[in-house]
């Protein structure tokens, strides 16, 4: 039994037991597209990696580039400090001791020497106490040459001699004094044959066993101001110059002005590992009474100490509250996939990774197709000579190595320090570039193909313009193949970007790609012992990949005119 329907305007004859649909291109186009299970999977796989790409970010509390810290207890130097019985020397303003002497000094005194000559310069040395002693200089400053009544001054080292020191000199020498006074100042006169020279004894150099130490910041240590001191702790005074007093802990002397402690004097010298850091006077107590007593371990302010030393050079350790990054942290529900070398979330990188993975994708793979249209059309319409040009153009630039391309390129970007926004551009440009040829000669065939059918005959018996045959009517029967092409690139687009980033030749630090994320695999260390920093990225490749291939291999079974109804 038949029944009469209209489909598509059409009156057909329908078997009731059996009956027919029909179906317009582009349905039975989607027909076939959906009917594969592949192409349905990656359709699903696509949505989902662009969801997690770019809503997953912006739903995500962190940015890009944000790093994390943490605080961790770490044992650190907390303070260098040595025993020493060695002389230590201050010289008094504009008075330079050199090395030399300085080394004469120290023998002399270990000698038990009186004074010493070195550089020229003749020093005798005084004891102030029992640990420190005054040197001063007996410099000469004057030869002078008697010519019966006339004496003639020749100034030395650059001295100035003025007349009153002049006639002070010669009032010595008739007077046979060996030494005179003069303005404050102690000068002695030595005579060798006609010649006598005129020489100034002055306080040159402080000497003490005792190691000075700054307990405020900005103290210097002035010679008058230690010299005093020494004077007073040798006359058994607690005060000196006025207004500085001294005050004896332990072993060492702490010299303070108007209560507030300026330095001290110690045989232990105790310096901080940290720069503009004072030891108080309570902690250097502490530390020199570990020493003295040999111990490992003492307690200040409820923070624990640890000593070690070696032939009276010590360390003091403590654990300090230290803010550190947090580089490579393990998975947590802080960070579901942990951080990375540099301290910044993996989840978070591999989302932005995604946007400028999958954007590079879709902005190379338009500007090959747009590229490639325009040239393949032309040649394919035209053929001859433009065809030849074309094709010759298409051959260059397959040609073209674009690996060493992609190096000069990144080495000068590298040089001129380009931002890496700006990078991104340049590599799809690039990328771009390089790919058209290939949609060119695809285009180029299909229109050698078509340009001879008959609608393309009638297109050109109706007088309609080249441009409007091409792009009107050659290009469109063009597209299903483009589609398929275009969704096929697409993923070769995206391993080749990451494999460039990989390279560190494609997008730069602190932008993410799923390439550059996967440019931790270079240290073995982190491959073998931090999967969860690079295998998500090479995931995210793969299935973002594979879903555009799968997508790809359906459209091309949709578009196939051989495929059954």
């Amino acid at each position: 039994m038949y029944t009469e329907e209209k489909v598509n305007g059409e009156e057909l004859a329908l078997d009731d037991e059996r009956r027919v649909k029909v179906l317009s291109p582009s349905a039975l186009m989607a027909k076939r597209f959906f009917a594969n299970r592949l192409a349905l999977i990656g359709m699903v796989i696509l949505i989902a990696m662009f969801l997690f790409s770019f809503i997953g970010g912006l739903l995500m509390p962190y940015r890009e580039d944000q790093l994390f810290l943490t605080y961790e207890e770490v044992v650190r130097d907390f303070v260098s400090a040595a025993y020493s019985n060695t002389v230590q020397t201050t010289s008094i303003e504009g008075f330079d001791l050199s090395v030399m002497s300085r080394g004469s000094l120290v023998s002399a005194i270990q000698n038990g020497q009186s004074g010493f000559s070195a550089d020229g310069v003749e020093y005798a040395i005084a004891p102030l106490g029992a640990e420190s002693w005054l040197i001063t200089a007996r410099m000469p400053v004057a030869t002078i040459t008697s010519g019966g009544v006339r004496y003639t001054f020749m100034p030395q080292g650059g001295a100035s001699v003025s007349d009153s020191l002049q006639a002070s000199a010669i009032q010595a020498i008739e007077g046979n004094n060996a030494a005179f006074e003069h303005e404050g100042l102690l000068y002695s006169v030595s005579q060798t044959g006609r010649r006598y020279t005129l020489a100034v004894s002055r306080e040159a150099v402080l000497a003490s066993r005792l190691t000075v130490s700054p307990l405020v910041s900005g103290f210097q240590a002035e010679f008058r101001l230690l010299r005093d001191f020494e004077q007073a702790l040798a006359a058994g005074s607690a005060s000196f110059a006025g207004a500085y007093a001294i005050r004896r802990v332990g072993e060492s002397y702490y010299i303070s002005l108007n209560g507030v402690d300026q330095f001290v004097a110690s045989h232990y010298s105790i310096q901080p590992t940290v720069t503009n850091t004072i030891v108080s006077a309570e902690m250097r107590t502490m530390i020199e009474n570990a020493i003295a007593g040999n111990e490992t371990e003492f307690t200040f302010d409820g923070v624990s100490y640890q000593v070690s030393g070696v032939d009276g050079q010590y360390s003091i350790k403590t654990a300090q509250s230290t803010q550190l990054v947090s580089m490579l942290e393990r998975p947590s529900l802080r960070h579901w996939l942990g951080t990375d070398k540099n301290g910044m979330d993996v989840v978070v990188r591999l989302m932005y990774g995604g946007r400028v993975s999958l954007l590079i994708g879709f902005v190379v793979v338009v500007i090959e197709i747009l590229i490639g249209v325009v040239m393949g059309g032309l040649a394919g319409y035209f053929g001859k000579v433009v065809d030849m040009v074309i094709m010759r153009i298409v051959d260059t630039i397959i040609c073209i190595p674009s690996l060493p391309l992609y190096l000069i390129v990144g080495a000068f970007m590298d040089g001129n320090k380009v931002d890496p926004n700006i990078r991104i551009y340049v590599l799809m440009l690039i990328m771009g570039f390089m790919s058209w040829p290939g949609v060119a000669r695809v285009v180029r065939g299909q229109i050698l193909s078509l340009r001879e059918r008959e609608f393309m005959v009638a297109a050109e018996a109706l007088g309609l313009r080249v441009s409007r045959r091409i792009f009107r009517h050659l290009i469109p029967n063009v597209i299903p193949q483009l589609i398929v092409v275009a969704t096929m690139d697409l993923g070769s687009v995206i391993l080749s970007e990451s494999t460039l980033s990989f390279l560190g030749l494609g997008v730069k630090f602190p932008l993410a790609s799923w390439g550059n994320i996967l440019n931790a695999v270079n240290d073995v260390h982190v491959m073998t012992n931090y999967l969860y920093v690079w295998i998500p990225a090479g995931f995210c490749i793969l299935v973002t990949v594979l879903g555009f291939n799968f997508v790809g291999d359906g459209l091309r079974d949709a578009f196939d005119p051989k495929m059954k109804r």
